[in-house]
C-alpha cells in the first residue's frame, strides 16, 4: 500500500525521533567520567528536548488541511509505519562506545545525518498543499546538532 504522509504525521515523527535523541545523549553522558563530555552531552539531550518542544509547537500550528489524513487508515498503519522507523533507524538502541569522546560525537554525527535524509525523503512523501515546505524547519534544526557536534569533534582531535 502506497502512503502519502500528511505533515502532521511527519512532525508526530520528528517529536519521536527527538525524544529518542534525548535518550541517546542522556545515555551517552552517563556513560562518560570527564565532567565537560557530561555536560556536553546533557546540553546536547537538553537541546534535543527543545526540538521536540519546538515540533510540537509546530505541529500544533498546522492547519486543518496540513493534519489531514490522505489515505483511508482505519488502523492507523501509517502512523505505527513512520513510528516504527523513527524507533529503528534514527537514534535506535544501540550499543554506545563511550571508550572515547570522539566514538561518541561521531555516533551522534551519523544519527543526524541519518535524520536529514530520512526528513529529506519525507518531503517526497508529504503533498505540497498539506505542509511539505514545514519539514525545511525541521532539517534546519538536525543541521544546527551536525555543526554544533562537528566543531566539537574537531577541537578533541
Amino acid at each position: 500500500m502506497s502512503y502519502d504522509f500528511s505533515a502532521d504525521d511527519v512532525f508526530d515523527m520528528a517529536e519521536q525521533i527527538e525524544k529518542n535523541g534525548a535518550a541517546f545523549y542522556r545515555k551517552a553522558a552517563d556513560n562518560v567520567t570527564d565532567a565537560d563530555a557530561k555536560t556536553f552531552l546533557s546540553d546536547l539531550a537538553a537541546m534535543e528536548e527543545d526540538h521536540e518542544k519546538t515540533f510540537s509547537i509546530m505541529r500544533n500550528q498546522l492547519s486543518g488541511e496540513e493534519k489531514a489524513q490522505t489515505v483511508f487508515d482505519p488502523d492507523g498503519e501509517a502512523a505505527s509505519y513512520l513510528k516504527a522507523l523513527a524507533d529503528t533507524r534514527i537514534f535506535f538502541e544501540k550499543e554506545i562506545d563511550t571508550t572515547s569522546m570522539q566514538a561518541i560525537l561521531k555516533a551522534a554525527i551519523l544519527a543526524e545525518k541519518d535524520s536529514i535524509v530520512f526528513y529529506l525523503g519525507m518531503k517526497d512523501l508529504v503533498p505540497e498543499g498539506l505542509g511539505q515546505s514545514r519539514l525545511d524547519d525541521i532539517i534546519k534544526e538536525e543541521m544546527s546538532h551536525i555543526k554544533l557536534l562537528s566543531r566539537r569533534l574537531i577541537a578533541t582531535r
